[in-house]
């Protein structure tokens, strides 16, 4: 894979984040999400993604092939130090190093906003997702059964967590 830079999203990157959030959810190996999202949905989620809450991009050749999103985790403020993540990939360039470069620099965006913790839920049968968060020093916590419903079916949830 040639060079991939890493840089924080901007609003004129939307398209392209929604372009590879779809693929995510179309394939169903990265959210539980359903129905696939517009840009008026992705405008939403970015002007909720400032300041702590950072989204990054990948670029290849001046393509974007990737991001991650640091999520808010929850609203109480015993949790302010504890963030939720999100890498996508987009599916020409996965198990390729792109998501290693999202998640390491995320990582770094995390203990520069503050978080120390970063914790995860991805699906069990996800060991390319799984893999990549092994590597990168993140521990299973447990799987949570039947945690929600598939294209009908029930599906297990894995949390994960680092410590930053």
């Amino acid at each position: 894979m040639k060079q991939v830079t890493i840089r924080k999203a901007q609003h004129h990157d939307l398209g392209s984040i929604l372009h590879i959030y779809n693929q995510g959810i179309e394939d169903r190996i990265a959210t539980l999400e359903l129905d696939t999202k517009d840009l008026t949905y992705m405008d939403n989620w970015f002007q909720e993604h400032q300041g702590r809450y950072t989204v990054l991009v990948a670029e290849v050749e001046g393509s974007v092939v990737g991001w991650a999103s640091l999520n808010r985790y929850s609203h109480r403020c015993a949790y302010n130090g504890v963030v939720d993540l999100s890498v996508y990939v987009d599916r020409r360039v996965r198990g390729r190093g792109v998501g290693n470069h999202l998640l390491e620099a995320l990582e770094t965006e995390a203990k520069n906003n503050g978080f120390y913790k970063i914790v995860l839920f991805t699906f069990p049968f996800n060991g390319l997702g799984q893999g990549l968060y092994r590597k990168r020093g993140f521990r299973e916590v447990g799987v949570f059964e039947k945690q929600g419903i598939l294209d009908g079916q029930f599906v297990d949830v894995m949390a994960m967590e680092k410590i930053l």
